[in-house]
């Protein structure tokens, strides 16, 4: 495959590189464990520094990077990439509490709400969230020009929202209380999980310079990026290690969950992952060498095995 790197360890390296630079951000963006009251500061890093995948603010660092190049990925796009994972963070936490998912496991190490109770997990869950808009409102001293600080803003408003990530879960709740068809789960799954997929990939594209076509583009990408990574992670809660994943393996099936494996089958799941996958890389034809990581990140997330 010919890349604006040098070879598949070339792109490989980059990644690696933008997964430190993301978890430095991260760091950065939280206060000090030690900061009064010293509970629920701990809370808040004990999950959000976990060794997660990274994958979300990786995306928003890769987008800006199609746009405007390497140099994009400034200290701004630092910024909003860690704000991304506050909020990803945040959903998580509150996803494994008892009275929603019931995951006593996240990132290989016990939930939030295991060590530190469901009271700091909830506000912790509620701080990381609003200590993300608190950093992106950063934006303009970073040298972001303020209507795009304001639209990077409204896309994780909106992704995180009751037309995003909330409504979906409060729908996913739902789903597993009755039988759900196939159309009913996409989308639940395009909000739960794709809304943050989209919002990554259009605010690293707001912040690189992106214009309105690219940004159509981008769109497309993140939009089947975010279906073939749930169809994935779907079919890893049925086939996949908990050792390796990080979080308890057939979780799903003992809820009684409706995934898209139990209405069409593994290999047809697997089928439409490749589908998604190949429309993701499809999308973003007009960018050349430019977009290789987003390429790759799609194709790796395609291969994932946790």
């Amino acid at each position: 495959m010919r890349t604006g790197y040098a070879s598949e360890e070339a792109l490989s390296q980059r990644f690696e590189e933008l997964v430190r630079r993301a978890r430095s951000a991260v760091d950065r963006a939280l206060l000090p464990a030690d900061t009064p009251p010293r509970v629920i500061h701990e809370a808040m890093r004990y999950s959000a520094l976990a060794g997660g995948k990274l994958l979300r603010p990786v995306l928003v660092m890769a987008a800006a990077e199609c746009a405007g190049g390497p140099e994009a990925v400034n200290d701004g796009v630092e910024c909003a990439a860690a704000a991304v994972e506050l909020v990803h963070t945040y959903s998580l936490v509150h996803d494994d509490l008892p009275a929603m998912d019931d995951d006593d496991m996240r990132r290989g190490q016990p939930a939030n709400h295991v060590v530190y109770g469901e009271a700091i997990a909830i506000l912790a869950g509620d701080a990381l969230l609003t200590r993300a808009f608190e950093v992106l409102a950063t934006l303009p001293e970073r040298g972001v020009e303020p209507e795009r600080a304001v639209r990077v803003i409204r896309e994780l408003a909106e992704a995180a929202g009751t037309l995003g990530l909330i409504g979906g879960q409060v729908d996913d709740l739902a789903a597993t209380e009755g039988r759900v068809d196939l159309a009913t789960l996409q989308s639940i799954h395009q909000r739960k999980t794709g809304a943050l997929f989209r919002a990554c990939v259009r605010i690293g594209g707001l912040l690189g310079g992106a214009g309105e076509d690219d940004l159509a583009r981008l769109t497309d990408y993140a939009s089947a990026l975010g279906a073939a990574f749930q169809l994935v992670d779907d079919i890893l809660d049925v086939v996949g290690d908990t050792a390796e994943m990080g979080k308890r393996a057939g979780s799903d099936q003992r809820r009684g969950k409706v995934t898209i494996p139990s209405l069409i089958g593994l290999e047809e799941a697997r089928r439409m992952a490749e589908e998604e996958t190949e429309r993701a890389v499809a999308s973003l034809s007009g960018f050349g060498p430019r977009a290789d990581l987003l390429r790759w990140l799609v194709r790796r997330i395609l291969a994932r095995r946790r």
